[in-house]
């Protein structure tokens, strides 16, 4: 899979995940609400790793700076 996530974006994909775990953690966040935010922020976890995002590719974005 070729890169086209940048880094800026990689660091904002992060911070997102990361503040939609700790909505569910900390409790802010239960039911459908909080499933539905768990699994977004695994699928941005999964893009900041991989570098790689679908959606992107889909829509022919890429943003590699």
């Amino acid at each position: 899979m070729e890169r086209n996530v940048g880094t800026i974006d990689r660091i904002v994909r992060l911070v997102v995940a990361v503040l939609f775990i700790a909505a569910n953690v900390m409790g802010w966040t239960t039911g459908i609400v909080g499933l539905v935010l768990a699994v977004f922020a695994g699928m941005l976890l999964s893009s900041v790793i991989s570098g790689h995002c679908p959606l992107y590719v889909m829509l022919g974005i890429k943003k590699t700076i």
